[in-house]
C-alpha cells in the first residue's frame, strides 16, 4: 500500500464530529491551558532548586523534573486509551485531579524534607502535563479540517498567560511559609488546578464513536509512514532541547550568583515566548507549510544555544531563554500539525498519544542528564551538546522535502 493511500482517506462509516460548540470549547481549552500551564511552570521554576535543597547528592538535583517528564511519558498512552473509550472530557478531569495532587504532595514534601516524596509529587505533575498537551489535539477535533492548525495554535496561545501566572505565583508565595520555602507556592498550585477542573467541566465534546473505539488501522502500519517519522523526530528534538536547556537554566543562574527573582523573571519571559507566537503560528503553517515553520523553530533553538555561549550575565540567560521559547513553539506546533496529516479521524487518539509518548519518553533522558552535566561540566557543555540533535532534525526535514516532492 502506498503511503498516500494509507494516510488521509477516512473510513466510509465514520461521521465527523459536530462543531456547534467548537468556539466555546476552544475558549475553554485555551483558559485551561493557561492555568494548567502555570502548574508546569511552577514545577520547572522550583523543581531543580527544591531538588538541590533536598537531594542526597547534587547530581540528583534535576531528578524531580526528570520524574515529571517520566510521568508525562508514562501517562500519555493510558490517557489516550481513556479518551478513546470514555471521551476526552473524562481524561481532562482525571488530569486535573493529578494537578491538585502534585501541589498537595509537593507542599508536604517540603515541610517534612522528603526528596523522594517530592519526586512522587512531580510524577503526578507529569501525568497532568500529559493530559494538558492533548488540549491542542482536542481543539483540532472541535473545528473543520481547514481550521485545525489555527485552533491548535490558539489553544497553545493560552500558555502566554501561564508564562505570567506561573512565575508570579512563585515570586509572591515562595517566602510566605518560612522556613518551608515554596510550600505555600505548591498549595497555590493545587488551587489553580482545581480552578482548571471547573473550566473543563463545561467542555462539550462528542463521545467516541464505534469506529473510534475500534481504533482503525494497526499502529505498526501508521508509524511506518515517512511523514509520521519526520513529525515525531522534529517534535522530539524541539521538546527535548527546550526541556534540556530550561531545566538547567534556573539552577545555572543560581550557581552563577544570580538571584532567584532573576531566574523567575527569565523563566516567565521564556514561557511567554513559548506560547505568544501561537497567535499566528497557525497562519504561518497555512501560508508556508509545517516543514518550513519547523525549520525556523530549530534554527531559533540553535540561536538560543549560541547566545548562551556568549556569557553568563543575566541578559544572556534571558535572551537565550526567549529564543528557546519561540523556537520550541515553531518546532513543536509545526510538528503537531504534521501529526494531524498522519491519521484518519477514527485513529486520532491512538496516534496522537503515541506521538506524545515518544516525545516525552525521549525528553526524560535530556532532563535527567542536564543536572549531572551541569554540575560536572558547566552550563557551556549543556549548550554545546544541544547542537547534536539539531543536526538530526534538519536531516529529517530534508527527508520531508523529498517525500512531499515525490508525492507532488
Amino acid at each position: 500500500m502506498s503511503d498516500a493511500a494509507a494516510v488521509l482517506p477516512a473510513s466510509p462509516r465514520y461521521s465527523p464530529p459536530l462543531y456547534e460548540h467548537g468556539r466555546a470549547n476552544v475558549i475553554r481549552l485555551a483558559l485551561a491551558q493557561a492555568l494548567a500551564g502555570a502548574n508546569s511552570v511552577v514545577v520547572f521554576a522550583t523543581g531543580a532548586i527544591v531538588g538541590h535543597m533536598l537531594a542526597p547528592t547534587p547530581a540528583l538535583a534535576t531528578l524531580p523534573i526528570t520524574i515529571f517528564v517520566v510521568g508525562m511519558a508514562a501517562c500519555t498512552l493510558p490517557a489516550g486509551v481513556i479518551a478513546q473509550r470514555h471521551g476526552r472530557r473524562a481524561t481532562f478531569l482525571l488530569g486535573t485531579v493529578c494537578g491538585v495532587l502534585v501541589g498537595l504532595l509537593a507542599a508536604l514534601a517540603v515541610i517534612i524534607g522528603s526528596f523522594w516524596l517530592f519526586c512522587a509529587a512531580t510524577f503526578f505533575g507529569g501525568a497532568y502535563g500529559a493530559v494538558v498537551l492533548s488540549f491542542r489535539f482536542a481543539a483540532a477535533d472541535c473545528v473543520p479540517a481547514d481550521k485545525r492548525p489555527r485552533a491548535l495554535s490558539l489553544v497553545m496561545a493560552g500558555g502566554v498567560f501561564a508564562g505570567v501566572i506561573g512565575p508570579q505565583l512563585v515570586t509572591h508565595t515562595m517566602y510566605l511559609w518560612m522556613p518551608y520555602m515554596f510550600a505555600a507556592t505548591f498549595l497555590a498550585q493545587a488551587a489553580v488546578a482545581a480552578l482548571s477542573a471547573v473550566i473543563l467541566a463545561g467542555i462539550r465534546l462528542p463521545m467516541p464513536t464505534a469506529e473510534e473505539r475500534s481504533g482503525g488501522r494497526p499502529l505498526a502500519l501508521i508509524i511506518r509512514q515517512p511523514r509520521f517519522l519526520i513529525a515525531v523526530t522534529c517534535g522530539v528534538v524541539s521538546y527535548l532541547l527546550m526541556n534540556f536547556l530550561m531545566t538547567a537554566a534556573p539552577l545555572a543562574m543560581q550557581l552563577c550568583g544570580l538571584s532567584q527573582e532573576s531566574a523567575n523573571l527569565g523563566l516567565q519571559w521564556h514561557v511567554i515566548a513559548m506560547y505568544a507566537p501561537s497567535f499566528f503560528t497557525g497562519s504561518l503553517i497555512a501560508r508556508f507549510g509545517a516543514p518550513a515553520v519547523v525549520a525556523a523553530g530549530l534554527a531559533l533553538i540553535g540561536a538560543s544555544a549560541a547566545v548562551g555561549l556568549t556569557g553568563l550575565e543575566v541578559t544572556q540567560f534571558w535572551l537565550a531563554l526567549i529564543l528557546l521559547g519561540v523556537g520550541w513553539n515553531f518546532g513543536f506546533v509545526g510538528a503537531s500539525a504534521l501529526v494531524l496529516e498522519c491519521h484518519r479521524p477514527e485513529e486520532k487518539t491512538r496516534v496522537q498519544s503515541l506521538n506524545d509518548f515518544i516525545v516525552f519518553g525521549t525528553m526524560a533522558f535530556g532532563s535527567f542528564l542536564s543536572g549531572g552535566l551541569l554540575t560536572a561540566y558547566g552550563w557551556n557543555a549543556i549548550l554545546w551538546l544541544s547542537f547534536v540533535p539539531l543536526v538530526f532534525a534538519f536531516l529529517a526535514l530534508a527527508g520531508s522535502g523529498r517525500v512531499r516532492a515525490a508525492k507532488g
